[in-house]
């Protein structure tokens, strides 16, 4: 009776691990394209008024249509002319419209266009001299410099904001985890942030 308890429950379990991810990503999807199908659809009944096309149909076709936009703007943005509009444009305008900023940070990190917060762990020279701190790069400017974040041991969540030029930051191989337990202890276990600097001097 034990073997077939311990083989009935071993099997629900086995089968629920295969079938519960997939209806997860399922209702997941679902709920995104109904997301995106209510957000584009003032553009959708637009489609479905011109042209005798059924509902999913005409949702589809306006976001091929946005993707495409997208794709298009990206190529004239790749243009120096197009860098230039771009530029004059969010210079000008955008920048001065609350929020934007922000959003804009928001978005190319999500895009990968720019460097997650406290993604990379790096070495500073916070005082143009021999002395390095553990450090978080925070962000990279279009110049090239660096914001970091170095934290006071054995609080991490306090710490000071150095703006770096690119000379003095230099970023090692180790996990954000690694080095959080490192300012926790105070310096101890920076064994390996020392080792990773050496070994990046040497390349």
């Amino acid at each position: 009776m034990a073997r077939f308890k311990n083989f009935l429950k071993t099997s629900v379990l086995g089968g629920t691990s295969v079938i519960m991810p997939a209806v997860i990503f399922f209702f997941i999807f679902r709920w995104l394209f109904r997301w995106i199908t209510d957000l584009i659809q003032p553009l959708t009944d637009i489609v479905t008024r011109k042209m005798p096309f059924p509902e999913l149909a005409a949702d589809l076709i306006v976001i091929a249509l946005i993707l495409s936009t997208c794709f298009i703007i990206g190529v004239i943005v790749r243009t120096k002319a197009g860098q230039f509009l771009h530029t004059s444009l969010e210079n000008r305008i955008l920048q001065i419209a609350p929020g934007y900023p922000m959003i804009k940070s928001i978005v190319g990190q999500f895009l990968g266009r720019q460097e997650q917060p406290f993604s990379k762990v790096a070495l500073v020279q916070a005082f143009e001299n021999d002395t390095l701190m553990t450090a978080f790069i925070t962000e990279r400017h279009a110049d090239g410099s660096f914001s970091v974040f170095v934290p006071t041991g054995p609080n991490p969540t306090t710490g000071f904001i150095f703006h770096l030029q690119p000379q003095y930051v230099h970023p090692v191989k180790v996990s954000v985890e690694e080095a959080f337990r490192t300012v926790i202890g105070c310096g101890a276990g920076s064994s390996k942030l020392i080792l990773k600097y050496a070994e990046g001097k040497q390349q």
